[in-house]
């Protein structure tokens, strides 16, 4: 009988037949103490009851593994997916976006249920925590293209019929477990059982499916409403009615219909409607205020918004004025280190802070200021020869990632100063009870726009991300509640426009690479999409940034 050698968690390889299950290689329970609920299999996710039928590499994941915990999440909405199908047969639910601890879902609600959404939802709960106890196999299964319609039909899931409506495979991956089947795009868990850390909390008209975090594995994380961002996302949802496009299904069917020119530019409407009004909010105070601050995480638009702000800000009778942080950078010399002992162009004091106070309270009083200009090239600040003085009616912009954080602009009052947080929230989902995440839009946007300007290799991109989340979460979203507008960049477009530049760079990542995992996960996500020339997307688009082809000045 063949056999297959195998290095499980970094031991010495093994031999085992070829075809064995990785569940019966891999220990039930991980050094951590942890449940082991998928494998990585030569830097690939596979599910434990992956055949492992050639030579390579075979690690334990769990909770506490980014792709561990995203298996776990995926599992969970299955069998949030499961209860739903079994308790309230026919009712459309959908996997909306995430709020602190866990993911918003929503639920077109009889009458008599939404009179009751918390005994709708604590049925709800029940039923998930006995097909837990039940311990229910999980297989995945393959069926005939026909019969994948059938079934789907058969179980009125619409919104997998649609997806599939413009794709042709001869066999179509299934989830199954008892008689539920469901259509999933990621490896789950092999048994219900593993599933035993959760909590339903009825919220608005749905509720919240909370999850453990990755850092405190152990135990279900706390509900912590963010009601700036649920106003984010309740808005952008309702710019998806408005085009009748929430799922990728739906945006496939507009793209094969030639009506992707309509949608692009509504989407594009929707943007300028959004920044007008941002601008009209600045202008129409009593006091107004005379420094905006633009924040917001890696990709998220930042700078392309801030220079369509200043147009609509010009309409309104205001000269705006635009200061780069990166020209208050104290240099190489002064620069704080990380962990590492690298040097930290992301920490807060990697600016001289003072100087900037200083530059910005006089540019404020119409004082005169020599503004310093930073040389990337000697690592160094030099002043400009030329001072700016600024009238009565200007308005200065700063973006960055600190623009939020109090400390950046301590010495001018906060009266003067207006906040916005930008992110791209995207509401588009692949189909009712699998969301596309915000962080995963905003890294496709990076790889392709480090590719198309700065040179660098999707590997490269892949490998600084981790670095880029942990800043972000230390440096901008402790602040993101300040704000006095949020901006949602998202375009549901612009993964469809986006796929022909990424998909080819994901494909240079090779089995070999420990990133592989993830080039397949997003490849994953981009191969639902019917791909889009972008052509019609406009000069001014948020997009532009990322693909080239923009009429404004970087």
């Amino acid at each position: 009988m063949p056999r297959v050698n195998l290095s499980v968690a970094g031991a010495a390889p093994r031999s085992v037949p070829a075809g064995t299950p990785a569940v019966e290689v891999l220990p039930p329970t991980a050094p951590n103490g942890l449940p082991v609920l998928a494998a990585c299999f030569n830097n690939d996710v596979v599910t434990l009851r992956q055949p492992l039928s050639v030579n390579g590499t075979l690690d334990p994941l769990t909770l506490a593994d980014v792709h561990g915990w995203r298996v776990y999440r995926w599992s969970l909405t299955f069998l949030l997916g499961m209860a739903m199908h079994e308790v309230f047969p026919g009712r459309v639910f959908r996997v909306r976006h995430p709020i602190g601890g866990g993911l918003f879902c929503s639920v077109d609600w009889r009458p008599e249920q939404a009179a009751d959404i918390a005994g709708a939802v604590a049925r709800i709960e029940t039923r998930m925590r006995e097909r837990v106890r039940d311990d229910l196999p999980v297989a995945c299964i393959q069926v005939a293209y026909a019969e994948a319609i059938a079934n789907l039909r058969a179980n009125r899931q619409l919104d997998q019929l649609h997806l599939l409506a413009y794709r042709n495979p001869p066999q179509v991956t299934l989830m199954r477990c008892g008689d539920y089947l469901d259509m999933r795009h990621e490896p789950l868990i092999h048994r219900t059982g593993l599933l035993d850390r959760f909590a339903l909390t009825p919220y608005e008209s749905g509720f919240v499916l909370r999850l453990p975090a990755q850092e405190a594995p152990d135990r279900v994380a706390p509900f912590n409403p963010q009601p700036h961002l649920i106003r984010i996302y309740q808005e952008h949802i309702s710019w998806g009615r408005i085009l009748g496009i929430t799922t990728v299904g739906e945006l496939n069917e507009a793209i094969a219909t030639r009506r992707a020119g309509e949608v692009i530019e509504t989407v594009e409407a929707l943007h300028n409607k959004k920044l007008a009004r941002i601008a009209d909010q600045i202008g129409g105070q009593p006091s107004r205020p005379r420094l905006v601050l633009i924040a917001g995480p890696s990709s998220s638009g930042k700078t392309t918004m801030a220079k369509r702000l200043m147009t609509h800000l010009r309409v309104n009778g205001c000269q705006p004025f635009m200061i780069s942080t990166d020209d208050y950078f104290v240099g190489d010399a002064l620069n704080p280190r990380d962990e590492q002992g690298n040097l930290d162009y992301e920490h807060l004091h990697a600016l001289d802070l003072p100087r900037l106070n200083r530059d910005l309270n006089d540019l404020l009083a119409g004082r005169p200021v020599h503004l310093p200009r930073f040389n990337f090239h000697t690592r160094s600040r030099e002043e400009r020869p030329d001072a700016v003085s600024l009238g009565g009616d200007s308005v200065i912009l700063i973006e960055g990632i600190h623009a939020l954080n109090p400390e950046l602009t301590a010495q001018v009052p906060r009266g003067d100063k207006f906040l916005i947080y930008i992110s791209a929230l995207t509401q588009l989902a692949i189909d009712f009870n699998s969301r596309i995440s915000t962080t995963d839009n905003r890294l496709l946007r990076r790889m392709v726009r480090d590719n198309q300007f700065r040179k660098h290799p999707p590997l490269q991109t892949l490998r600084r991300w981790p670095s880029v989340l942990r800043g972000e979460a230390h440096w901008i979203f402790p602040y993101q509640h300040l704000a006095d507008a949020v901006f949602n960049s998202a375009l549901d477009y612009e993964l469809a426009i986006l796929k022909p530049f990424a998909a080819a760079l994901l494909n240079e990542i090779k089995p070999t690479d420990p990133e592989y995992a993830e080039a397949r996960r997003l490849s994953g996500i981009l191969h639902c999409f019917v791909a889009l020339a972008h052509d019609d997307v406009p000069g001014d688009s948020i997009l532009r940034e990322y693909i080239g082809g923009s009429r404004l000045d970087y």
